[in-house]
C-alpha cells in the first residue's frame, strides 16, 4: 500500500521554512466559501482578499494564538527572488477564535 506523502514536505515547506512538527492545532482557512487544504493552488484573483482563519487546538483554553503568513517561494517556485514574502501577522488570537479576533500587526497583503 502507498504511503501519502505531506503536501508540507513536497512543498519544501518542511526543511525549508520550518522543522519537522506536530500539530496542535487546528487552521481551517478559507477565502469566500473555497476552504484551502496543504498543497492546494489557489488563484492570486481569490486570495486579493483577506482570508477567514479559525484556530483551535489541544491547548488551554485561554491560550492565544500567533499567525504568520508568508509566501516561502515568492513569486514563483522556478524565482523564489522574494523568498519569505510576509503577507499577514495577526497575535493574540483567542482559541477557538477567527484571526478577526486578534491583534493585526501587519496587514493582510495578497499576492
Amino acid at each position: 500500500m502507498a504511503r501519502s506523502i505531506d503536501p508540507l514536505v513536497v512543498g519544501r515547506v518542511i526543511g525549508d521554512v520550518l522543522d519537522m512538527f506536530v500539530p496542535t492545532a487546528e487552521l481551517v482557512v478559507k477565502y469566500g466559501d473555497k476552504q484551502v487544504a496543504n498543497g492546494c493552488e489557489i488563484k492570486p484573483s481569490i486570495v486579493a482578499q483577506r482570508p477567514h482563519v479559525h484556530i483551535s487546538g489541544l491547548i488551554a483554553l485561554d491560550s492565544l494564538y500567533t499567525l504568520i503568513m508568508v509566501d516561502p517561494d515568492a513569486p514563483s517556485p522556478s524565482e523564489p527572488t522574494m523568498r519569505e514574502w510576509l503577507h499577514w501577522i495577526v497575535v493574540d488570537i483567542p482559541q477557538g477564535m477567527d484571526a478577526s479576533k486578534g491583534t493585526e500587526l501587519v496587514e493582510y497583503v495578497g499576492p
